[in-house]
């Protein structure tokens, strides 16, 4: 295909401003609407890839549809036309795979993961209308981190539901229907969460919101569909602050007991010596203190679920009566002769380093195979960035309902240090500091968040002088590392006093006037820093 052909069609000038738009749709679209975003994204894409392909058809006289080799081509061109470098895999019959190492887009893409979704209605656009079918799963891309594209594109709608995630596509007479899984499955899990937990009394501001854009967020909504009506037991692992949580209760929610109470409790919480007892309840005169039967949570939870959470921080001795209780649905009281019976379904929760207790042996190996008959593992945020903007729009929106005051939009500015920042607290760090920021926030757009300041980066200053900022003399280089770490405490210090000149000198040990010198010197504006908690 020649160039002339895509200059008419001026498809970098379209994709760009694809970019801008989706931005733009993140920020503007309602937070319970999902759809409504995904919806104008999609129609955006399936026009563009009807475009393409007219081209393409008209360049070379084609008629009638495409075979795979057709299609398969067509899709790498207009790619590679656009600055990518795209090129066929080997894949299985029905399925047309390319991977890509470089984005048109370079570094820019990982600020817009929304692109990709573009990407996924062109080529399920194209597809459909030539096989009537098509379901695209991004394996990986380079948006999110994996250092490649992989795309899988299936035409064999007996075959692709074999293949979790992805976007399907059908031909309805000459009208393409694109059905997002995202926002298919994540409306369903988000209303029957509502229906567990929200009622008309409630807060609208607790009113449950799932998220789930990235690929690995659909996989884990999709395997709570799948095993929710099921008795199996689960694992949740992820790092703190992830939604561990959250999907359990979406589980339950999801499951044949969700009108029966669920109920959570925190294994790390339990003092060591009390953990039989808080779990499996004790008999009256079991131990000092005991004056009063007490029922423990598998009993409270009978035709139920249960969810403990940190189990990776239960006692070995626990262990294995726990383990016990599983095998057999039997246990008693502590104190108590009787054995009873419990039918509790177990879903537990751990940190993403679980594996590793089990190999050092600090962790029954034969518990954890109990507890992990479907193991779920969340992602960090840092590894789902495209969910990031949505998860931003959810929490303000709450947040303007929980105040009562007016939502907030997210400037470019505030939404770039969002998708740069590494979230160690991820969903729950988020939160928190949008919250603060919100709390700050002087106009209707959010022009920056309150991210932390960390000392930590003067550690790599002298790393920062590289080979070509030399000639060095080691003076020289004294100097600049002194400037940068002095840089870094002032702001750090003026970030915890909130811009309290005052508060930084008696830190400093040195006169109010001596830090407005050193301000001055590294042309730092304290009135910055007077915004944020």
């Amino acid at each position: 295909m020649s160039k002339y052909s895509f200059s008419r069609l001026n498809p970098i000038n379209f994709l760009q401003t694809f970019v801008t738009q989706s931005l733009e749709l993140s920020q503007q679209c309602r937070p319970d609407n999902d759809d409504e975003q995904i919806n104008k994204i999609e129609k955006l894409g399936l026009s563009a890839g009807a475009c393409f392909e007219s081209v393409y058809r008209e360049e070379r006289g084609l008629i009638g549809l495409l075979d795979q080799a057709q299609y398969r081509d067509l899709i790498v061109e207009i790619k590679n036309q656009i600055g990518g470098c795209f090129s066929p895999a080997s894949s299985e019959s029905g399925t047309v795979r390319v991977i890509n190492t470089r984005c048109p887009f370079g570094e820019a893409v990982k600020h817009a993961p929304e692109l990709c979704r573009m990407t996924s209605s062109v080529f399920g656009g194209i597809a459909a209308h030539n096989f009537g079918y098509a379901k695209v799963v991004l394996n990986k891309r380079i948006a999110v981190g994996d250092g490649m594209c992989d795309v899988c594109v299936h035409t064999d709608p007996n075959e692709a539901g074999q293949y979790p995630g992805g976007d399907e596509y059908r031909k309805k007479g000459e009208v393409i229907v694109g059905k997002a899984a995202s926002a298919d499955v994540s409306a369903r899990v988000e209303k029957q969460l509502s229906k567990v937990w929200f009622d008309i009394k409630s807060n609208p501001a607790d009113k449950p919101r799932v998220v789930a854009q990235s690929t690995s967020m659909r996989q884990v909504l999709e395997s709570v569909e799948i095993i929710a009506p099921t008795t199996a037991n689960v694992l949740i692992t992820g790092e703190t602050g992830v939604g561990k949580e959250v999907i359990a209760r979406a589980v339950h929610a999801m499951s044949e007991r969700w009108n029966n109470k669920f109920l959570a409790i925190n294994c790390g919480a339990i003092p060591e010596n009390l953990v039989e007892s808080v779990l499996f309840g004790h008999e009256r005169g079991a131990f000092t203190g005991a004056y009063e039967v007490h029922q423990g949570y598998f009993e409270r939870a009978n035709n139920s679920t249960l969810f403990l959470d940190e189990i990776d921080s239960l006692p070995l001795l626990s262990q294995a009566r726990l383990l016990r209780v599983l095998q057999e649905n039997e246990f008693e009281r502590v104190g108590g002769r009787q054995s009873l019976v419990a039918n509790v379904r177990v879903i537990a929760a751990a940190s993403s380093q679980f594996d590793k207790l089990v190999a050092q042996g600090d962790f029954r190996r034969d518990l954890y195979y109990r507890l992990s008959v479907v193991p779920i593992y969340i992602p960090p945020l840092r590894e789902r960035p495209e969910d990031i903007s949505p998860l931003a729009v959810s929490i303000l929106a709450r947040l303007s309902e929980k105040y009562r005051k007016k939502p907030n939009k997210l400037g470019s500015r505030a939404l770039e240090q969002l998708i740069s920042y590494d979230w160690p607290g991820n969903v729950r760090e988020l939160e928190n500091i949008l919250e603060r920021s919100f709390l700050f926030a002087s106009g209707e757009v959010l022009e920056q968040v309150a991210l932390p300041r960390k000392l930590g980066k003067a550690k790599s200053i002298l790393t920062s002088i590289s080979a070509h900022d030399a000639p060095y003399t080691l003076k020289e280089a004294k100097k600049k590392a002194a400037d940068e770490v002095e840089k870094a405490m002032l702001e750090e210090l003026l970030a915890y006093s909130r811009g309290n000149i005052k508060e930084v000198a008696q830190s400093l040990q040195i006169t109010p006037r001596a830090v407005h010198q050193k301000l001055t010197q590294h042309q730092i504006d304290p009135n910055a820093f007077r915004h944020f908690p």
